[in-house]
């Protein structure tokens, strides 16, 4: 898959804001990064401006629902009221124009709740939406999915015997995840064409946001020697777990004397700002962290508080899958002269998204602002370019070899002035 596939699969996530959704009763909403998620104030309440005399009328849109349901000749298409005016509803934030703001219908919303809670039940798996079908992005360790042998990549080609094909990333979740110990069957199509049904038991899901196992078990360094000097540490998302989580994990890499710390954001959506924001206050001292910008131009600066967990270097590896609060945190580190970035661009998306919940139980999420690195360059579009660029070969992949790590692990053990953005 090129550069172009993988971010039209990353942009199916952001632009229905369920990214690295669990199979699960609760699932997550957690490719946003949002500065007060728990603002439940309905937008009943909330300033909006009326028609004027002359606009249309949104009676209109009953009569032509009515007209439909009288003469349209596929009646079928038109019998269901609630799918028509829910696809008039995604015309509007169609006309947006932004992939980031968008509708949640009462079902899914009620399901969403327990957002970045980090403890569900399903099968354990990440989804995206690529092309016609939703894909495994990455199944989770020691869940349903991962014991079954999913792998990321896989192509969901129907669920309990339903042709899959066409569906949303919402619909896929809500027909797969489901309570502890019943069942769901999946056929997926996998990378090299081959097609498996494979029929999993729901279970209990406890999402760590932090793990310290790297790729392939063990640490090493491009001549394949044990890197007991690199401590590692992988951050799937940002949770309301994630800060003590990843504080664990450092104050225990400290007791074993390491030299520097690899902190791996491949694949990271992104998640909670203030917990974004708590992490990388850990490594820092002062300084800007990010700067958000209203709509009115209005301006909020967030800066670092005095102290820090550690001052050993840090190298963050990214990938065209980091996204939102992954990119928050790559470009405080870097532009501070605190971390080195390795890897490709990150995905791009920088913009804070707001929830307001409706009167019929569903819920709007609305971009209100966009944001800025230490140096003000914005994120939206543009991403986070790595101090280090990594580009893999077909050998390299064959062979898997993980040429980022490799380069994280060089540039801690021979630091050099890097350039940033």
């Amino acid at each position: 898959m090129g550069q172009n596939g993988l971010r039209n699969v990353l942009l199916a996530v952001v632009s229905v804001l369920i990214a690295s959704m669990l199979f699960a009763v609760g699932f997550l909403t957690r490719v946003v990064v949002e500065p007060d998620h728990n603002d439940s104030t309905p937008a009943s309440t909330s300033s909006a401006k009326t028609l004027e005399t002359g606009d249309v009328d949104p009676s209109v849109l009953q009569d032509i629902i009515a007209i439909l349901q009288q003469d349209f000749v596929d009646q079928s298409r038109v019998a269901d009221p609630n799918l028509l005016y829910q696809g008039a509803i995604q015309g509007i934030f169609t006309q947006l124009n932004d992939p980031h703001s968008t509708y949640i219908d009462p079902k899914t919303y009620a399901l969403s709740k327990d957002d970045f809670s980090g403890a569900f039940q399903g099968i354990g798996a990440t989804v995206a939406k690529e092309g016609d079908y939703v894909v495994i992005v990455r199944p989770l360790a020691d869940t349903p999915a991962a014991r079954a042998g999913i792998q990321g990549g896989d192509r969901v080609l129907a669920v309990n015997g339903e042709d899959a094909t066409g569906w949303s990333v919402e619909k896929a979740v809500l027909k797969i995840r489901g309570p502890k110990g019943s069942t769901v069957e999946l056929k997926l199509q996998h990378a090299d064409g081959s097609q498996q049904t494979y029929k999993l038991t729901r279970d209990d899901v406890l999402v760590a946001s932090v793990d310290t196992r790297p790729p392939g078990g063990t640490l090493k360094d491009a001549s394949g020697a044990e890197a007991g000097d690199i401590a590692y540490i992988r951050i799937s998302s940002f949770t309301s777990r994630t800060p003590n989580e990843l504080q664990t994990e450092i104050r225990n890499a400290l007791n074993r004397n390491v030299k520097g710390f690899i902190i791996d954001v491949r694949g990271n959506p992104g998640g909670l700002l203030n917990e974004t924001l708590q992490i990388a206050d850990m490594f820092l001292d002062k300084g800007a962290m990010l700067t958000q910008v209203d709509k009115d131009g209005k301006e909020q600066r967030f800066d670092a508080r005095a102290g820090t967990l550690t001052n050993l270097p840090i190298a963050i590896v990214q990938d065209e899958f980091s996204a939102s609060g992954s990119e928050v945190l790559a470009a405080a580190l870097q532009e501070n002269g605190r971390a080195t970035v390795v890897g490709s661009r990150s995905f791009g998306k920088g913009t804070v998204n707001h929830v307001r919940e409706l009167k019929n139980g569903g819920a709007v999420y609305v971009s209100i602002a966009r944001w800025l690195t230490p140096n003000r360059n914005q994120i939206e579009g543009a991403g986070v370019n790595p101090n280090i660029l990594v580009t893999l070969t077909p050998d390299d992949i064959d062979q898997q070899r993980d040429i980022a790590v490799f380069r994280a692990i060089d540039a801690l053990r021979n630091p050099t002035p890097q350039a940033t953005r």
